[in-house]
């Protein structure tokens, strides 16, 4: 074959070459929708099960025993608070601010037994003697006691050390006043001042202030104790509300009078929320009886017996000191300036005690013979110092310290009189805390049965209408 002149022809390979393929179109992958949550879960399941009764009634099981099982777990977390603060009363608040009263009462008795003492002269008398030792000892055994139970560094603590360390410095001072004194020493009427200054101004004000912490102790005990559980009575209420609400509606829909699951959890509801209601009612009302029949007395008895020991050591320091010792303004005997104040603190503190007792024939009897026997014992020092004033000391002496017709036998008539109104208003206090205790003592574990068994009955109560749509 021949081809025209001048015609060039392509290469076989050039002319066989393909044309380049068209695009191929690549596919789009679906966009991802985001997984929901599990709230947004959990409301669209709610959603359609709320759609059918078997649903609806599920919910409602669920909501009846979340309800019945928050009242019974906020009631016995309340109410095992209250109890034991009322157990804190009985057993550790109300006998340390005891132990502190007797603390406070056996030093300043301790100071009267020595001045006492002193004044019998060179002999001093057994009796007098050992009722000393026996309150120094007392005081020595209650102070160990509660530095065993009061943390250190707390105001207890602190007052606790300050007495332990300064009672030793003291009970140096009288001995060393008695034994100048039994050698007819002047000197030993200045170490029986300088100790009865150290009672006064750091271990007495030591004591009270224990007293005092241990005192506003028992009082925010008892304040905890009594405290009113409003949340473990709103749930309650929510509670058995809710369970009516679930048998009126049953009723409605089946005609049916009773559901016995529900009945039983309405019926454990509401004996958990009426024995709230009655015990806390009952135990607060006890517990407001002690502290205003009880702690209230017991205070005030306790400063009127520290202020008769009080006043008695003073007086008898009057015949110590013979006027030695001024008031500041030095115009003044201090010890009789002192007796006086004690005195008439006394005298307001009876009358306090008085009111406190009202109709109790028991406690107001006590109260009114201390009173016979402070009149008495005023007239008495009355006579004892116009006697030391006319120059007979010895006839005062006699007067102040003899055995028969003298201050002394009115104070003792004063201090038995006010031991016998203490222990009886001790055994008033004891009495109404127990009570107040017992009312709450087993509420807490009560709850938490009645209330498993509340939610367990809603539950099996509702089941037995599920049952129905099977």
């Amino acid at each position: 074959m021949t081809h025209p002149p001048n015609v060039r022809t392509a290469p076989e390979h050039a002319r066989a070459r393909p044309s380049a393929p068209a695009a191929v179109p690549v596919p789009q992958a679906p966009p991802v929708r985001p997984h929901p949550g599990v709230w947004a879960v959990t409301s669209r399941r709610l959603r359609t099960a709320a759609t059918t009764e078997p649903g609806r009634l599920r919910i409602i099981g669920a909501v009846l025993a979340l309800c019945v099982v928050a009242f019974g777990a906020v009631t016995t977390f309340e109410i095992g608070d209250r109890a034991a603060a009322a157990d804190d009363v009985v057993h550790r608040s109300q006998p340390l601010s005891a132990s502190a009263a007797a603390i406070y009462r056996s030093l300043a008795d301790a100071d009267t037994a020595a001045a006492s003492g002193f004044l019998a002269g060179a002999q001093e008398p057994r009796a007098v003697r050992d009722r000393y030792d026996k309150d120094v000892e007392e005081a020595s055994r209650l102070l160990v006691r509660a530095a065993a139970g009061t943390d250190p560094a707390s105001e207890s603590g602190r007052e606790i050390t300050t007495l332990n360390k300064e009672l030793p410095r003291y009970t140096g001072l009288i001995e060393r006043a008695r034994a100048n004194n039994r050698q007819g020493l002047p000197l030993g009427g200045a170490y029986l001042r300088y100790a009865n200054q150290k009672m006064t101004d750091v271990l007495l004000p030591a004591a009270e202030r224990l007293y005092a912490a241990e005192t506003d102790r028992l009082g925010r005990d008892a304040d905890e104790a009594g405290a009113w559980p409003f949340l473990s009575l709103g749930l309650g209420g929510l509670a058995v509300a809710a369970l009516f609400w679930a048998q009126r509606r049953n009723y409605r829909r089946t005609n049916r009078v009773f559901n016995h699951g529900l009945l039983v959890a309405t019926a454990a509801s509401a004996v958990v929320l009426l024995w709230l209601a009655v015990g806390h009612t009952v135990a607060r009302a006890e517990l407001r009886n002690a502290d205003t029949h009880g702690q209230q007395s017991l205070d005030v008895l306790n400063h009127a017996r520290i202020n008769s020991l009080k006043a008695r050591a003073n007086e008898n320091l009057t015949l110590v000191a013979r006027g030695a010792v001024l008031t500041p303004d030095g115009r003044n005997d201090k010890y009789e300036t002192d007796y006086n104040t004690e005195m008439k603190a006394l005298d307001e503190q009876l009358a306090r005690a008085t009111e406190l007792a009202g109709a109790d024939d028991r406690g107001n009897a006590p109260v009114k013979a201390a009173i016979d026997a402070v009149s008495e014992w005023r007239d008495r020092h009355r006579t004892a110092r116009t006697t030391d004033d006319s120059g007979d000391y010895d006839g005062a002496l006699e007067q102040i310290t003899g055995p028969e017709k003298s201050t002394g036998e009115s104070f003792g008539r004063v201090d038995d009189a006010l031991a016998q109104a203490l222990a009886h208003e001790q055994d008033q206090f004891t009495t109404a805390a127990n009570n107040g205790l017992g009312a709450l003592v087993w509420l807490p574990v009560g709850a938490a049965v009645l209330a498993a068994l509340g939610a367990v009955a809603a539950i099996v109560g509702v089941n037995r209408r599920l049952s129905e749509y099977r």
